[in-house]
């Protein structure tokens, strides 16, 4: 019998949640076998002879897409023990378990998965068994302020160099589109896990807690090492914020260039950090950094407050200028649209990016991200959250809200559907028509419409159109 590990999606990225559990489960001399069901069939013969089939559940989509495949699981494979793993396990665990799901585990679930692939495999016990055990958690009815418990125990692992032997080829995802038109494939890896930031609508909060994990250097950069020789020219860093550790991020890419010196790379920082430690910002240029994507999310301060971001408007002109000095492309993400939302307000983080130089550094689909209220969020401690929200759907996994101004409602409609129907038409036309629609929203309290847009330089971009 052996373990069968699936993920449903990855951003477009060969999926690094089968590669470093394959590791650790190949180091414990057991049989296992990983698909990545975004890009390959399973066969029915892989489910006949595993003893335990683990899901990969890194993020809200990939939850989503997930539930049928677990429905299928049970029915076609009954004999298998189902687990589920990765951020967003804990998040849902009710919902899971009542997909027939067994076993939940957390973000950091490698020693875990290897004890219990061990039992259900009948392979000896560890003399030790690592990891932290998992208590279950009961289900919400609504939306309570008090989130109902602490953020559990995280284990800390002695990490091993992922694994990613039998895995699609990297040429079958994401590819980084640069300016004059060629590519490059693209690997990824990890150099820490978790943050120790607690934004209010972060997902990674109610798991995590504020605590992150280091990934020895050693092991991240033969990570690389493994990803080059298989033809990746850019490596993308999927920390949820590569400068919790600025000394770690530091030595984690100056070993990169030093090794790889036509090696590009992209990283995801907080505004706060990127201010903070404005420092580093030419060493992340000089050493090959393509770009750095950072949760904006608004320019509204009161919605930045709400969201307890720890940064301010004012904040995000700093870095953008910081940034286009240091020659570091700073891309901006949004929640565009939230309850405090206003159209004047959107009408506003338009002209805003226009007027720091940034729109064909936002990706479109960024324009219509509505804010997701989820399972155990921090957002339900906000009494004007609770009154807008109704019960848990199971379906989209969030608590759905409706704007107290219809206006913004249509609005995130209008562009969401414009944004689909365009979503490969240059970013400077598609921003055009946004504001068109932004301003009409807004009506008399709309601003003169800006002069036509200056040409600015492309920037480089993954070619992978969904975030979250």
């Amino acid at each position: 019998m052996s373990v069968l590990l699936l993920s449903t999606y990855d951003l477009g990225r060969q999926p690094f949640g089968l590669a470093s559990p394959v590791a650790w489960l190949r180091e414990a001399g057991l049989e296992v076998e990983a698909v990545d069901l975004s890009r390959d069939r399973l066969a029915p013969d892989l489910l006949a002879r595993a003893a335990l089939v683990a899901v990969y559940l890194p993020m809200h989509t990939a939850t989503r897409l997930a539930l049928p495949v677990l429905e299928a699981i049970r029915r076609r494979a009954p004999h298998a023990r189902l687990a589920a793993y990765g951020l967003y396990a804990p998040l849902n665990e009710a919902l899971l378990r009542a997909h027939g799901v067994e076993h939940i585990l957390g973000p950091e679930f490698e020693a875990d998965l290897v004890d219990l692939a061990r039992t259900a495999c009948g392979a000896p016990a560890a003399a030790d068994p690592p990891g932290v055990p998992i208590a279950p958690v009961a289900p919400h009815q609504h939306h309570p302020n008090d989130l109902g418990h602490p953020p559990r125990p995280l284990p800390r692992l002695a990490f091993l160099p992922p694994d990613r032997r039998g895995l699609p080829d990297l040429s079958r995802y994401a590819r980084l589109s640069w300016p004059d038109g060629s590519e490059r494939l693209v690997g990824s890896t990890e150099a820490t896990r978790g943050c120790k930031h607690t934004c209010r609508h972060c997902p990674i909060v109610p798991v995590y807690g504020g605590q992150f994990r280091v990934v020895p250097v050693t092991v991240v950069l033969e990570d690389v090492a493994r990803q080059v020789e298989a033809g990746a020219g850019h490596i993308t860093f999927a920390d949820p914020d590569f400068l919790n550790g600025p000394t770690h991020a530091r030595r984690i890419v100056e070993g990169l260039h030093a090794r790889w010196p036509s090696l590009s790379y992209d990283v995801i920082i907080k505004v706060e950090h990127l201010r903070r430690h404005a420092d580093l910002l030419p060493v992340l240029a000089e050493t090959g950094c393509a770009f750095v994507t950072s949760a904006v999310e608004s320019v509204d301060d009161r919605v930045l407050a709400h969201l307890d971001k720890g940064h301010t408007r004012a904040d995000v002109a700093w870095v953008a200028e910081a940034c286009r000095r240091a020659g570091l492309p700073f891309v901006p993400t949004f929640v565009a649209f939230t309850p405090w939302t206003t159209t004047e307000g959107y009408l506003d983080l338009l002209d805003t990016m226009a007027g720091l130089g940034l729109v064909e550094h936002v990706a479109p689909v960024q324009w219509t991200i509505r804010l997701l209220v989820t399972w155990q969020s921090r957002l339900l401690e906000l009494d004007d959250i609770a009154a807008l929200t109704g019960p848990f759907d199971p379906v989209t996994l969030t608590y759905p809200w409706q704007h107290p101004d219809p206006a913004v409602d249509a609005l995130q409609h209008a562009v969401m559907s414009l944004v689909g129907v365009r979503a490969h038409r240059p970013r400077r036309e598609v921003f055009a028509r946004i504001r068109e629609l932004a301003q009409a929203a807004a009506g008399e309290a709309a601003p003169p419409a800006l002069p036509p847009l200056l040409s600015r330089a492309a920037i480089p971009y993954l070619n992978e159109p969904w975030y979250c």
